[in-house]
């Protein structure tokens, strides 16, 4: 069989945790025959979703990885990324995003755009990924499709317009009025699997036409012909549907469908638009940059004979070893292929080439362009490029945010030990924003990350993968410092006692900047030889790896040298390093230095009669409100949060809640810390020194 690769779709599923994302994943695999009966994620039957295939996300009811599957829908192949909604682990999200071509927002026909909505519309709009939205839930009491259609364009500024309308809504969810059809569309038999067209119900007909007009009269503005046929009364479907492709792949208009993945209503008309509106691989821009050629873009085609280009996204240690998950950009992908790692530039041949399905795999023979499949056995980092060909290109890398959250791990015995290493190991290559160090002051391992989930889950992995028995410290969240003022230095390094000795002398100033930290050589007449100034900045930079006040690294930091003095025999590189680590610590207490510590964007959900306690557990823990929203009994508070103050919240919310209310967090800015709170960290940081001195 030819491959067309412009019946190929490659999607992400993404939105808000909770909104339904693995349901609707796991519907699309039934109607596209991929499963033959459907679990639910939180399943009373003990199977749980197929796309949640680890034991841990089935327990929690939450995705954790992304997984990704292949499903045909009309002669389309649709390779689909059901990701995670939760904001610890947004590098899921981050890299399923990198390699899509296009994605199905979901969200809640009741909470509407929420705080990780907002998250996931960043996300898409880095990667310029085109967008349709799934209004879920429909069938929940307070379902207001039209309100979210509303949010889309308030909160996301998303050129956001029906396409279909509910027929009855809550527990009176009937079906959707397709409105480029003017049919009715009724989801009947088990599993909702027949689809029935009718007449729009009359009470109906009038709704469908005033939001078909404002459907079309968008939609017009990406098609002349539309235009003129809508002015003259004449326009037909295929205009309609062109229109909105365009505007779709523009990323100018988002095409709003609505139903409940849960009771099987609305997911084969969101299967047929995805197939309609969103792009194949020939209509997307890829671009590559060209290493022997300084980095030069160089727009990649889809054509399978030419020379191979594939990125690796993801990494996977399971019981048949690393698995790399690629999205093959131009040419083929065959058993026995050559390819070149143009990270770690080792070249290395395709063993075994399979395509994944969630957790169960299928072996193939070749994979064509706008491919997702996965390799086994290569030694390779999360972002690698594979070229084939004698190419030697480079795919930008995606965001990676930085960890927010530290937590020392002790293991308990021998064997945990030599277990753990293993496990940290593997992690920290599966995922970029998990990271592990030894603190050389403590002695202790300290592992990294985004959230108390996030570390949390990597600890019950251990446990469990791995049958590790670790002991956890207190959270430790990743302090900042930084200067408020300009600080003057001028440090004199000498040890000359007979022979060669050491010399070097450096003046200058630091002062603050918005950057993280830059190096400024404003030396004339050679008062330092050239050749000492790259010591300097080696010397600055290894002094803002741990500042003075509580030993966290120095951020907003701007060092300038303007003199010194140098010995023509005793002068060295490593004599003006210790020189310029003197100036700086010198100029740092000078600079009135403070501590900055990361503040979360919190957003609080809950029944209405719980808003007094919400806003009074945000005050209590330093929390600024910014904004606070009610409707139909229910209340969203906005606020921002020092991470400190976040432990263990979810217990004292859902406490103070009965259990009602529920939050999520990310990062979002570094701020100073109040100056008791600051007293009470330098303190703490002294006495642990000086304990270690002991």
């Amino acid at each position: 069989m030819a491959h067309d690769i412009s019946k190929m779709r490659n999607i992400g599923i993404s939105a808000h945790i909770d909104s339904g994302k693995t349901t609707l994943s796991e519907r699309i695999l039934f109607y596209c025959n991929k499963i033959h009966a459907i679990h639910e994620v939180r399943g009373k039957d003990g199977v749980g979703a197929v796309m949640d295939n680890m034991e841990l996300e089935r327990e929690r009811g939450i995705t954790i990885q992304s997984a990704s599957t292949q499903v045909v829908w009309k002669g389309h192949t649709v390779n689909v990324i059901d990701t995670p909604g939760h904001v610890d682990f947004t590098i899921e999200v981050e890299r399923a995003l990198r390699v899509l071509d296009g994605a199905i927002l979901v969200l809640c026909s009741v909470g509407g755009v929420q705080s990780q909505s907002i998250t996931v519309d960043r996300q898409l709009k880095r990667y310029h990924v085109p967008r349709i939205a799934f209004i879920n839930k429909c069938d929940r009491t307070g379902a207001n499709p039209l309100k979210v259609r509303m949010q889309l364009r308030e909160k996301l500024g998303l050129n956001a317009y029906m396409l279909q309308i509910p027929i009855g809504l809550e527990d009176k969810l009937e079906g959707v009025v397709d409105l480029i059809q003017m049919k009715a569309v009724y989801f009947e038999g088990e599993g909702g699997i027949e689809m029935r067209i009718a007449e729009i119900p009359p009470h109906l007909v009038s709704d469908a036409q005033k939001y078909r007009e404002e459907l079309i009269d968008a939609a017009s503005l990406f098609s002349d012909e539309l235009a003129e046929a809508f002015l003259e009364g004449t326009e037909t479907e295929e205009l309609i549907i062109e229109a909105v492709r365009r505007g779709t792949l523009a990323e100018q208009f988002v095409p709003v469908l609505l139903g409940s993945a849960y009771k099987n209503k609305g997911i084969q008309p969101l299967l047929e638009a995805v197939v309609k509106f969103l792009p194949d691989p020939t209509e997307i821009k890829n671009i590559a940059l060209d290493m022997d050629k300084n980095e030069e873009p160089v727009i990649l085609s889809t054509d399978e004979d030419a020379k191979t280009v594939a990125l690796g996204f993801k990494l996977e240690d399971g019981k048949y070893g690393q698995l790399t998950y690629v999205r093959i950009y131009q040419g083929s992908l065959k058993k026995g292929d050559e390819l070149y790692n143009t990270r770690s530039r080792k070249k290395f041949k395709v063993g075994r080439l399979v395509r994944m399905s969630s957790s169960t795999m299928e072996d193939i023979n070749e994979g064509m362009p706008g491919d997702i499949v996965a390799l086994f056995g290569i030694d390779c980092a999360s972002g690698d490029t594979f070229c084939g060909g004698g190419l030697n290109y480079s795919m930008s890398s995606m965001f990676v945010p930085n960890p927010v959250i530290d937590l020392s791990i002790t293991p308990k015995d021998k064997k945990s030990a030599d277990q753990m290493a293993k496990a940290l190991n593997r992690f920290s290559k599966e995922d970029p924003t998990f990271h592990s160090h030894v603190d050389p002051e403590s002695n202790q391992t300290i592992i990294q990350g985004m959230g108390e989930l996030h570390l949390e889950v990597y600890i019950e992995r251990m446990r469990r993968e791995y049958m590790c028995e670790v002991e956890t410290g207190k959270p430790q969240v990743a302090f900042r410092e930084t200067i408020t003022q300009r600080g003057e230095f001028n440090y004199t390094h000498k040890k000359q006692s007979g022979g060669s000795g050491q010399f070097g002398r450096v003046a200058g100033f630091i002062e603050p900047i918005e950057d993280n930290y830059e190096f400024v050589d404003a030396i004339k007449g050679g008062s330092i030889p050239n050749e000492f100034i790259p010591a300097c900045d080696k010397g600055f930079r290894q002094s803002i790896k741990k500042g003075a006040l509580i030993g966290f690294p120095v951020v907003g930091v701007r060092a300038t040298i303007n003199d010194g003095q140098s010995h023509p025999v005793d002068s060295s590189d490593i004599a003006f390093q210790i020189a310029a680590i003197g100036g700086f610590r010198e100029a740092y207490l000078r600079a009135k230095p403070v501590i900055l510590e990361p503040i979360m964007k919190v957003s609080v959900e809950g029944p209405q009669e719980f808003q007094g306690n919400i806003f009074g557990l945000i005050n209590q823990r330093r929390g600024i409100i910014l904004s606070s929203t009610e409707d139909d009994h229910f209340t969203r508070v906005d606020a921002e949060v020092p991470l400190s103050e976040m432990f263990g919240f979810s217990t004292i919310l859902r406490s103070s809640s009965q259990g009602k209310a529920e939050y999520s967090m990310e990062f979002s800015k570094y701020g100073k810390v109040p100056q008791s709170v600051a007293d009470d960290l330098i303190s703490e940081y002294e006495a642990r020194r000086k304990a270690e001195q002991k």
